[in-house]
């Protein structure tokens, strides 16, 4: 069941392209020219190319169009049945009809007039739309489908009510009828494929509750959504969606992020947490600080950055659009030429003319012009909802060829941020008591060491000790008395101005762990030695199943950083990477990403700093991380969401499925041209083999369905 406000928000979304485009030209689908966009792509309703107006159009102008001049999927189903009616007494006194029984029923005064009448309102009514396209096709200089379509049925119209007036008995009203019959028939399931395989983003838009229950006035009331402002503290109940982008500030939650971010296991939201429009509360109620509204959004950045990747053109399209056009031109040679031959040959110009028709109609490029496009653009919305956002579609094309993924380490392979990897208590100590008390004593400092040890020790779940005369070491550490007792943790510098030797096992294994490019501090108490803590870069866990994954489909590994060799081999070995740049200046990673260019290597490049933009803009595909600098985001052709390394392998596995589908439909869509074309014609007449125009419209239509049919089977497959 379509919704009304759907369709409400569907005319708003085109007036608001033709108002925007006024001054600098639109795009318009030359069957539904209700469809209005700011740039080219593809109509959402029939999946044809949109066609670029000329700015002196009236139309154009005011941004207003005929409200009858589109047609809508469902009047494709409506024409056809009054086409197909008209048809069979058409049929009935129709030479095929004839052969078919081995009679001809009686024919009746004015009969003649009829055939052209009935002929006539099939032509005029029902195949208006192909003429009005063809005419807006030709204005717009881009001949193709519709114009292949228009001189064929305007071809069996004019010969048809010609011979009537003659005196002739050879008309193609017959063929003329069943024609359009077929060909409305055949476009309501080319309309309804396309729109199901397009429709996946607009489910994005329906993400979104109708309505919020926000804060005004010291009480709580239910607003349309349009209403919402920043700075407005919504309530979420349990299993409501959130209405706009925010910030937790009361209540705890787990919430259902999938469909924005391909994430399936549900996301704890706590306070300070930043949540997201359309995005599904679990079990607990939570209220938001707004921060974003409407153009704001995370989703409608997903939007716009979809709509950007679905306008722009991959090679393969380039391609498959350059073909399309030739097709078209092929298709008026060759059906003129083969008009011209039959009538030399004798057949008579009826024949002549079915055959010039029939060429026509089978030489439609439909399929071959959807062939990649309609794969494009599915891959693009499965990206999205998948958390990969394609800001370039020739990027995603690039990611199958992609040999070498060269990844930044800070913030893409590690978190960015210190974090315990070891505890080394003195014998006779524990970890845990290690570990309380230099979390105790560090609890109020705001050094990034002192942080990873407190929230370390917050994670297993205890509290702290109080603290008195805490004092920071400048260079050196802190100092402070924790349960009475005085102690002091830092470096090697605070260890011998507290004249305390480290044990003789304690100083080789911190040595090993200093070659890893850790940092270690030790902690003493009351003048005795306790233990020594190691601190390091948090590698993400999911770098490692990301790593392993490209290394089983054939692709190999590099990691770039500014930290020392030591520091870059330990990361390097703990995630299997083959190899390591160290000690990289940030205007240096872009010589990198060339050095391994030269090698012959296709270079994907993982980054998310203001340093990395070069690196990006120099790869053959760069791929930001979400949560990165916009500099970096604005560099890159794809973005990933989630912030997660496992989302690389699934960009090269949906490019490559990607180009699979696009090759198999661009195969189907010129084969069958190649042999479909030479039958039109009647190369095999003389046998007997004649491809009538009713068929090789029922040929041209299945054909289209399909390309629609395979690139649907996209959606189907997982990443």
């Amino acid at each position: 069941m379509e919704c009304c406000h759907e369709h409400k928000e569907d005319k708003e979304k085109y007036k608001s392209g033709a108002a925007s485009a006024g001054a600098g030209g639109r795009y318009t689908c030359p069957m539904h020219p209700e469809v209005v966009k700011e740039r080219p792509g593809m109509c959402p309703e029939c999946g044809m190319n949109l066609l670029a107006q000329k700015t002196e159009d009236s139309e154009q102008k005011t941004g207003k169009h005929d409200k009858h001049a589109g047609h809508k999927t469902a009047s494709f189903l409506q024409k056809f049945w009054i086409a197909l009616v008209l048809s069979i007494p058409l049929f009935l006194y129709s030479p095929v009809f004839e052969a078919l029984v081995g009679s001809t029923l009686p024919k009746f005064p004015g009969f003649p007039y009829l055939q052209i009448l009935l002929g006539s309102v099939i032509f005029f009514y029902c195949g208006a739309i192909f003429l009005t396209s063809a005419w807006r096709e030709m204005k717009a200089r881009s001949p193709g489908m519709m114009t292949l379509i228009a001189l064929a049925i305007t071809t069996a119209y004019v010969w048809s009510v010609a011979s009537v007036l003659l005196g002739r008995a050879d008309t193609l009203f017959w063929e003329l009828g069943s024609l359009i019959a077929i060909m409305l028939l055949g476009h309501w399931l080319e309309m309804r494929a396309v729109k199901g395989a397009r429709g996946a983003l607009k489910e994005l838009a329906k993400l979104l509750p109708d309505e919020a229950e926000v804060e005004r006035g010291g009480s709580t009331v239910i607003i349309p959504l349009q209403e919402i402002k920043e700075g407005d503290i919504v309530r979420v109940k349990p299993g409501a969606r959130i209405p706009a982008d925010g910030r937790v500030v009361e209540g705890e939650s787990d919430v259902n992020e999938s469909l924005v971010t391909g994430e399936s296991k549900p996301v704890g939201k706590k306070k300070n947490d930043e949540v997201i429009a359309g995005t599904v509360n679990g079990d607990g109620s939570l209220r938001v600080a707004v921060l974003h509204v409407g153009e704001k959004t995370f989703l409608a950045g997903v939007a716009r950055l979809v709509e950007e990747a679905q306008a722009s053109k991959s090679r393969l399209q380039l391609l498959s659009d350059r073909a399309a056009f030739y097709l078209t031109i092929v298709a008026v040679v060759v059906g003129t030429a083969t008009f011209g031959s039959w009538f030399m040959l004798g057949m008579g110009i009826a024949f002549a003319t079915e055959r010039l028709v029939a060429v026509l109609v089978i030489a439609c490029p439909h399929a071959l012009g959807l062939a990649v496009p309609l794969v494009a653009s599915i891959s693009t919305t499965k990206a999205a909802q998948n958390g990969l956002l394609i800001k370039q579609r020739s990027a995603l094309e690039a990611a199958r060829d992609i040999d070498t993924v060269l990844f930044d380490k800070t913030g893409t392979l590690t978190k960015g941020e210190f974090g315990v990897s070891a505890i080394l208590p003195a014998p006779g100590r524990s970890e845990e008591d290690v570990l309380r008390v230099a979390a105790s004593l560090n609890a109020d400092s705001e050094h990034p060491l002192a942080h990873a040890m407190v929230e370390e020790w917050k994670r297993r779940g205890s509290t702290l000790s109080n603290v008195r005369d805490f004092a920071r070491v400048p260079g050196k550490g802190a100092r402070g008395i924790v349960d009475g007792k005085r102690v002091a943790i830092g470096n090697d510098a605070l260890l011998a101005e507290e004249n305390v030797k480290m044990p003789e096992e304690g100083a080789r294994r911190v040595a090993e762990l200093a070659r890893e490019g850790k940092t270690v501090v030790h902690l003493t108490i009351d003048g005795s030695f306790a233990g020594s803590i190691a601190l390091a870069d948090i590698i993400r866990e999911e770098s490692r199943a990301a790593i392993s994954a490209l290394h089983d489909v054939g692709i190999t590994t590099a990691m770039i950083t500014g930290d020392s060799e030591e520091v870059a081999q330990w990361v390097a070995r703990e995630l299997g990477i083959d190899e390591h740049f160290a000690r990289v200046l940030p205007g240096q990673k872009s010589e990198r990403v060339k050095a391994l260019q030269m090698k012959g290597n296709k270079v994907a490049f993982v980054g998310d700093g203001v340093n990395d933009a070069p690196a990006l803009a120099q790869a053959d595909l760069g791929i930001a991380i979400g949560a990165g600098t916009n500099v970096a985001i604005e560099s890159a052709g794809i973005i990933l969401v989630k912030s997660d390394p496992r989302d690389i392998p699934k960009i090269i596995s949906l490019s490559r499925m990607t180009y699979r589908k696009m090759i198999q439909n661009l195969w189907w869509a010129a084969g069958y041209n190649i042999v479909a074309i030479p039958l039109a014609a009647g190369v095999l007449a003389y046998q007997g083999i004649v491809l009538q125009p009713a068929v090789a419209a029922v040929l041209m239509s299945v054909s289209t369905v399909i390309v629609a049919w395979n690139a649907m089977l996209l959606r189907k497959k997982t990443l």
